[in-house]
């Protein structure tokens, strides 16, 4: 007999992979932060010896959700900048806000707390996007929270470089910092085309071909985006080699057919981020054209000052809608492929498909739980179904990253919540007081 940590035994487990297929009275095992078995829980339990039984008769489980974008420090700035307007927002309210407060204090806490909301509604990874990479780093390793940290890339100054050139100096020794990290990984986060010139765009470029790192950078997002001078935004990229499977390119709201080509022959994925793109005014990307032409599309939050907050359930489902709304139930995108695009897609596009986003042995266990035993999901039908069109976060009760649980029966165990509730009141209290002054 084997023994295990941890055998979780669960109404319905939702593998992922195949698409579709759902377990019923089924039990995954985790030994050493991985998934060691999946199997009926009768017959797991007669041949495994677990530390630790966890029974979830009213659940499913499935893998974390993967929220492939998100800027997790600007979750201090939830709700401070409610413009409805794209560029009054960026340029008068979050950019001013986050010019004036952004130093390692002010992303410690924001990702912290961006950590707790993420967790307690069921996400395990996230691909983050800010200055200061190597707090949002340290927050996430202490948290134990899996996440791709991106090394932002821009010409202008900031607080944390001065240039393009340092950012990829303090960038690139980050990523040397964690390279064997099993939780904490890197990709290179130039900013927007829009922000940054050929010669910055090709060394990032080099810097991505030589170490084998993902890109992700915003493209796309608004229609002054689709064009950089004469020419189209994704050509330009082409013509600078950026167009590769390292690349995910975040939003894409505003494309048209040789953007779609030119990304599908090139491997590129795609970031949809669709509550963020809607409350700003920038649209809707076009998520059925994208999977005819079989593009990775993972999907996103964007941070909390866009969104406005950093549910995947809520995203998931704000996409499905808008897909059958804009194109139709015609479009084929089922429940259980938008828990993929929610999953396993998002691992992808961050370049840890091959460890997360599926419940497959030897992968890490990063697992959520929902109980469904409640009056707006019953009865079930159809599992997948109730997950994206009728789940809310408060009833995820359990949550393991590496097989460690971080959120259970609906608490976060690892985090104190009441000292992320003082340090956010904290940055309220200042942040009002400037802007009143």
């Amino acid at each position: 007999m084997d023994t295990i940590d941890t055998l979780i035994c669960a109404r319905w487990v939702i593998p992922i992979e195949p698409v579709g297929r759902v377990l019923e009275q089924h039990a995954v095992a985790i030994k050493g932060g991985r998934i060691a078995a999946i199997g009926p829980t009768e017959e797991l339990a007669r041949t495994v010896r677990a530390t630790t039984v966890i029974e979830r008769p009213n659940h499913v489980l499935l893998p974390g959700f993967v929220n492939a974008h998100t800027h997790a420090a600007m979750t201090l700035l939830r709700g401070a900048a409610e413009s409805a307007s794209f560029e009054r927002w960026l340029q008068t309210q979050a950019w001013p806000l986050e010019q004036r407060w952004i130093d390692a204090e002010y992303v410690r806490d924001g990702t912290e707390l961006a950590i707790a909301d993420m967790l307690t509604s069921g996400t395990t990874c996230f691909g983050d996007m800010h200055l200061f990479p190597e707090i949002v780093a340290q927050t996430a390793a202490h948290a134990h929270m899996r996440a791709c940290i991106g090394l932002p890339v821009v010409e202008r100054a900031t607080s944390w470089a001065e240039s393009a050139g340092e950012c990829l100096e303090k960038g690139l020794r980050l990523h040397d910092e964690y390279r064997e990290d099993p939780l904490i990984t890197t990709s290179l986060s130039p900013y927007a085309t829009w922000a940054l010139g050929d010669e910055t765009l090709i060394r990032v470029r080099r810097a991505a071909d030589e170490l084998e790192l993902p890109m992700t950078m915003h493209v796309n997002e608004t229609p002054e985006d689709a064009l950089s001078g004469e020419e189209r935004t994704i050509a330009r990229l082409e013509r600078l080699g950026l167009l590769s499977p390292l690349l995910t390119a975040v939003h894409m709201v505003h494309v048209d057919d040789a953007d779609i080509e030119a990304c599908a022959q090139a491997g590129v994925s795609i970031v949809h981020c669709p509550q963020s793109n809607l409350k700003l005014g920038n649209g809707v990307a076009p998520v059925a054209r994208f999977k005819t032409r079989d593009i990775n599309v993972a999907l996103g939050t964007d941070g909390a000052a866009s969104n406005n907050d950093l549910s995947m359930l809520d995203e998931v489902r704000t996409a499905a809608l808008l897909a059958r709304g804009f194109h139709s139930a015609h479009v084929g995108i089922e429940a259980h492929e938008w828990l993929r695009f929610a999953t396993l897609n998002g691992a992808r596009a961050l370049g840890l498909g091959e460890v997360i986003g599926s419940l497959t042995p030897g992968k890490w266990a990063d697992m959520c739980c929902l109980d469904l035993a409640r009056v707006h999901t019953q009865p079930v039908y159809d599992v997948a179904a109730h997950i994206v069109f009728a789940a809310s976060r408060d009833q995820v009760s359990d949550v393991w990253v590496a097989g460690r649980a971080l959120v259970s029966e609906s608490r976060l165990t690892r985090l104190d919540e009441a000292d992320l509730l003082a340090r956010a009141e904290r940055w309220r209290a200042r942040i009002t007081d400037t802007r009143n002054s």
